[in-house]
């Protein structure tokens, strides 16, 4: 895989998403962790999962740059993969724990919301939702999995206002589970992880399933309509605009660095 590592330590894997400086999730990347996630639930021999990053990225989002890029037909089969991706992570059965190492917005964090716990590292870092000041249009789902964690009212606040939280608000608003050390961040994670992976297995999991019964129901759900929609306002002028100020700023700050 040229997207993410993964080692197994002790019945646990660890996903590293490894992609550029940012770990901006594109077609190629979002196929391998569903690849990866699909073959991990089928093998008895690895009992729960941890995903991190890498530097100060847990991942930035979307690869906006490439995904600016495609034409009506390839935007539109990479947003059914990514909502896919997203069912699929969703009703993974196994325990499943985000180390979010540094920057988690958009993208990365909907990949972190999936998860069962989050734990952040302190520091200069921001989570959050901020699809709608990018000219996106969050489908029902997605909105969905926030709510679930930051219950339907702060997740509204959030949603409109694009906001983008530093990781002490995140643990004050439910975003996030425990902020540690950078150093300490894998530790942390893996402690998570083994607490649920000490349950009974299929107890466990079925809980898990049971707790999320809507939320899959949601995420697994046709999303074609909402798709539409959300696929119209992409091509519109005025998100097209605020796309290509983004990127252009983007593309200046990899030529400077």
């Amino acid at each position: 895989m040229k997207t993410i590592e993964v080692t197994i330590k002790d019945r646990l894997a660890i996903i590293t998403l490894n992609r550029g400086k940012s770990n901006s999730l594109n077609r190629e990347m979002v196929t391998e962790l569903t690849d990866i996630l699909t073959n991990i639930d089928a093998d008895s021999n690895i009992a729960g999962v941890m995903i991190t990053g890498k530097d100060h990225f847990f991942s930035a989002g979307l690869d906006l740059i490439e995904i600016y890029n495609y034409n009506e037909e390839e935007a539109k089969s990479f947003w059914n993969l990514f909502l896919t991706f997203v069912a699929k992570i969703t009703a993974f059965k196994k325990p499943l724990i985000a180390a979010i190492n540094g920057h988690s917005p958009a993208g990365g964090c909907v990949i972190a919301l999936a998860c069962d716990a989050r734990v952040m590292a302190e520091g200069k870092y921001i989570i959050g939702l901020n699809e709608v000041p990018v000219g996106i249009i969050v489908p029902t789902c997605i909105f969905d999995l926030y709510s679930f964690w930051l219950g339907k009212a702060d997740a509204t606040r959030s949603l409109l206002e694009g906001k983008l939280f530093n990781p002490e608000e995140a643990l004050t608003i439910g975003l996030v589970d425990e902020l540690v050390k950078p150093e300490s961040i894998l530790t942390a994670a893996e402690r998570k992880a083994r607490k649920y992976m000490a349950h009974e297995s299929n107890t466990w999991s079925q809980s898990k399933l049971n707790i999320r019964k809507e939320l899959i129901a949601s995420t697994s759900a046709d999303q074609s309509a909402d798709l539409e929609i959300m696929l119209k306002q992409w091509w519109s002028p005025s998100t097209r605009a605020i796309l290509k100020t983004i990127i252009d700023s983007l593309q200046r700050k990899n030529t400077n660095s």
